[in-house]
Order: C-alpha cells, then sequence, then structure tokens
C-alpha cells in the first residue's frame, strides 16, 4: 500500500530505525542546521525536532520540523517503495516501451496497462485532512518552524515547499520546488529560477503588460513520492501530480484551495494559498545554496499570503543544502536513476550516468556510452545539452560502455589515459544554472564536454592503440586455488 501522508512515511521511517527524534529544545537559527549537517554528512538517520525554538523570537514552536528524510539510498528507496532505485526507473522505461496497438487484438492485451495508466492521474475530492484548521484572519508564518540555514543568510527561508502555480497561456498546472525567505508573517520571496516553469508563467503576464496577480498554493508537507514530484525536471506537458501517481501507484487526491482557485495535495501537513504580483519585486538572498557557496542577492517576486490551510497537527519539512553530499545528493540520484531511461529515449546509446556530488548536480555528468562511429561522444554532449533537465551541465565526460561510472577512480584512470586534451576537449556557450556564480554573465557561460574514449582510425587517430592490462583467467584460477596454502590471508 502506498503512503497516506507523511505521517506513514514517519511512521515506516521509526520502525525501520531511519528517523530519530529530538526531544531537546533546538533552536531554528543556525543550530538545527550545524545538527542536520554532522548527522547527513555521517550518513545518519532522518531527524524529527520535536521542541523546535527560536531564542531571537522568544518562540517555542508547537510544530515539529522534520528533515534529512531522504537523506540516504536506503530512505529513497522507502521513499519510492522499491528494493532499488533502478526497480523504479524499470516501471519508467516499461511505461516508455508503451507502443500504439496495431489491431483489436493488440488493443484487448493493453487494456489492463491502460487501465492502470488511468488510475494514476490525480482524482478531485470534497475535503481533506490538509483542511481540518483554516486560518483567513489574522494569518501568520511566525508560527511555522520556518529555518535560518547558514550565517550569511538573508533570513529564514522555507526549503521544500511544493509551488503550484498554473500557466495562465494553456491551463496547464506546474509544480515546482522554490525556496521561499521570510520577509514578514505575510510575505515572502518566490526564487523561482528564470529557467523555471512557475518563472514562464510569470513572464507570460507580464508581456501582456497588464496588471495582474498570479494565484499561487504552495504545499508543505506530504507523502514523499508526492513531495519527490515537485523537484523531477518532467517536460512540460507532464503533470507532476500525475507522475506522483505513477511512483505511488496510486492517484493523489486533491482538493479546492479557499481563496485561489487552485488543487493541492488532499492529505498535505499545510498549505499557504496566495499570488504574486508583477509589480512587487524585491531583493532576496543571500543563501547558502547546494553549491557549497552563497547565491548572492538578486530579484525575485513576492509571495503575499492570504490563508493557511492545515492538519490539526501538521509536521513541518525543511531541508538543508550546502557542502555537498546532504540530503539534497540523494534526490539529485533518485533523479539521476528514474530519468536514465527518459535519456536512453533521446539517446539511446547511453549506457549509463553518473553526477558526482562533487559536481553538485550540474558541474559534472559522466556518461557512458556504446560509441558506434567517428564522432559519436560529440554528437552525445550535443545531445545532453539539449536535454531540459540536462542543459546546464558544465562539465560532460563522454566514456566507453565498459567504464564503469560510478567509480571516480575508474573513470579518471581511463579518461586521463585516453585524452589528448587539444584534441578532445570540446567548448560551447549556452545557458547556464541561474544559481552558477563562475559564469561570465548571470545565467549564460561556456560548457566543456570531453571525449575520453577509445579513439578510432576513422577518427583520425592512425596510431595502434594499446591493450590494457590484465591477467588471463587461467592464471587467476590456479592462485585462487592455491591462495590458502601461501599464507597471506584474506585481502
Amino acid at each position: 500500500m502506498p503512503y497516506k501522508n507523511l505521517k506513514d512515511f514517519i511512521t515506516r521511517l521509526e520502525s525501520a530505525g531511519e528517523l530519530k527524534r529530538i526531544g531537546a529544545p533546538v533552536d531554528v537559527d543556525l543550530e538545527i542546521t550545524e545538527i542536520t549537517d554532522r548527522v547527513s554528512k555521517a550518513g545518519g538517520p532522518a531527524l524529527l525536532f520535536e521542541k523546535p525554538r527560536s531564542a531571537k523570537d522568544g518562540v517555542e514552536h508547537s510544530i515539529p520540523l522534520l528533515i534529512n528524510m531522504l537523506g540516504s539510498r536506503r530512505r529513497m528507496e522507502m521513499a519510492l517503495e522499491v528494493g532499488r532505485l533502478d526497480d523504479a526507473a524499470q516501471r519508467i522505461q516499461s511505461l516508455m516501451e508503451l507502443k500504439p496497438p496495431a489491431g483489436l487484438l493488440d488493443k484487448v492485451r493493453m487494456l489492463p496497462e491502460l487501465a492502470e495508466l488511468a488510475s494514476f492521474f490525480p482524482k478531485s475530492v470534497r475535503t481533506g485532512p490538509v483542511k481540518e484548521v483554516v486560518e483567513q484572519e489574522n494569518v501568520s508564518l511566525a508560527r511555522l518552524p520556518v529555518m535560518k540555514c547558514w550565517p550569511l543568510d538573508g533570513g529564514r527561508f522555507i526549503t521544500f515547499p511544493m509551488v503550484i502555480t498554473r500557466s495562465p497561456r494553456t491551463g496547464r498546472r506546474n509544480v515546482g520546488c522554490y525556496r521561499m525567505q521570510v520577509f514578514d508573517e505575510r510575505t515572502t520571496a518566490m526564487h523561482w529560477q528564470i529557467h523555471k516553469g512557475g518563472a514562464e508563467h510569470f513572464r507570460w503576464l507580464d508581456r501582456q503588460g497588464q496588471h495582474r496577480r498570479m494565484q499561487v498554493a504552495v504545499a508543505l508537507g506530504a507523502d514523499p513520492a508526492t513531495m519527490l514530484a515537485a523537484i523531477l525536471p518532467l517536460p512540460e506537458d507532464v503533470d507532476e501530480f500525475m507522475f506522483a501517481g505513477f511512483l505511488r501507484k496510486a492517484p493523489v487526491e486533491l482538493v479546492k484551495c479557499e481563496t485561489v482557485d487552485l488543487e493541492v495535495p488532499a492529505n498535505a501537513e499545510i498549505v499557504l494559498e496566495g499570488y504574486v504580483d508583477l509589480d512587487d519585486i524585491r531583493v532576496e538572498g543571500p543563501f547558502g545554496d547546494h553549491t557549497g557557496y552563497y547565491s548572492l542577492e538578486d530579484r525575485f517576486p513576492a509571495f503575499h499570503l492570504t490563508c493557511i490551510t492545515r492538519r490539526n497537527e501538521p509536521v513541518y519539512v525543511s531541508t538543508i543544502v550546502g557542502p555537498p553530499p546532504m540530503e539534497d545528493y540523494w534526490m539529485g540520484h533518485a533523479v539521476e536513476r528514474l530519468f536514465l531511461p527518459l535519456m536512453r529515449m533521446q539517446l539511446p546509446e547511453i549506457a549509463d550516468v553518473h553526477m558526482p556530488p562533487e559536481g553538485v548536480f550540474h558541474n559534472l555528468m559522466i556518461v557512458a556510452i556504446r560509441k558506434s562511429y567517428p564522432g559519436h561522444a560529440r554528437k552525445v554532449m550535443n545531445g545532453i545539452w539539449g536535454l531540459p533537465g540536462a542543459m546546464f551541465t558544465k562539465c560532460l565526460v563522454i566514456v566507453d560502455h565498459d567504464v564503469n561510472v560510478h567509480d571516480l577512480g575508474e573513470v579518471a584512470w581511463k579518461a586521463l589515459n585516453h585524452i589528448d586534451p587539444e584534441r578532445d576537449v570540446q567548448f560551447m556557450l549556452g545557458p547556464v544554472d541561474q544559481l552558477e556564480h563562475a559564469s561570465r554573465l548571470p545565467s549564460f557561460g561556456s560548457k566543456m564536454g570531453v571525449d575520453a574514449t577509445r579513439k578510432w582510425p576513422s577518427e583520425g587517430f592512425t596510431r595502434p592503440w594499446p591493450d590494457e592490462i590484465r591477467m588471463d583467467d587461467q592464471t587467476k584460477k590456479r592462485i585462487d586455488a592455491m591462495w590458502g596454502a601461501l599464507g597471506i590471508g584474506r585481502l
């Protein structure tokens, strides 16, 4: 059975020894970050702070704070209810391989699969637990244990929201995860970067030349698959809640908001309703970011709160980002595994992909390919830079299919032995992540591709390519047989 809500997942984590309750009062300003950073980097459990407080405001929060809930491979697998992340990827690949039925018999055979797919679509319901408390008068964000994560942060930030908007042009829903700096009790920043869906909705309104507000709903906390859907780089025409239904094998139940014309997960913990205004653009930041550096001040629209709905006893979910590896690495790793089948749809020659934690997602991608023709690695580079979810990759290293991309020692050994730097390194200009601080201009800079495959005569390499040193199997077997008598012991 899928997790119905966040508390189901908390119960599962606790029963598996993957959650630690913290009963001592801990400050939301910096203290929770320092504790979580140590636990996260040590591969420790999810943390439920039962008594978050703010010494600055003299507040003891009644709402507990959950953090690091997805901060390990095991917890990611538990969140998706799979034995391995690749099992979920296999389901996605099977979905991608569905072909249109050729005749009546094929249509009959596909009925069970089509019925299953139809069951994943979001389901509208009249009400839900997130409506147990409805606050429209004197609404205040001060009741939430929102964290200041790092010393130079510009303030406290909501870091794991599901931000729900609707395209004013097409009517399609978008769910994104955009940090929100709290300005006061009823106003936050809305840090949707220029390449994100919510930002495109906002820009479309701006181009109309009219003073208009855009409705926004923000869900805080839900079952893990629904929360993960907000961070996935899905194609524009794929509904995140529908994809969450596919991941959890059950539809996401949605309920209408009170003050905006949007739907939110009925089993969410907390929902913030409100709007952004075309004319209210404010300075946001700095913020200690996933790169391990602060993203500096910039200008983003303000979100104005009109209503809060919540459970009677909600849990506030947060995350921190900073010097890797942290919880966000494991979320990124899940994205890497889940979207490998989608990359293969565009580039079937890809054997495997790895984004190491030190590359903080967009700085380094290692790609193994089955090379079939001269210049194949260059074709793959350009193809990856053309994919929505991979367009910001700063450094691409392309290796042969027999290289284990998850073994950085092997990658370095093979790549550094295979390249002639002048011949095999390619540069290009294009869009870069808005958080990229080293680019020559904001959101625009250069990228590097390294062809670390074995070179062929048809690529102009006329010298002999040497064989890799390997012991023959017969000698290995003889040594295996005599090993016990050598007195060396187990290695």
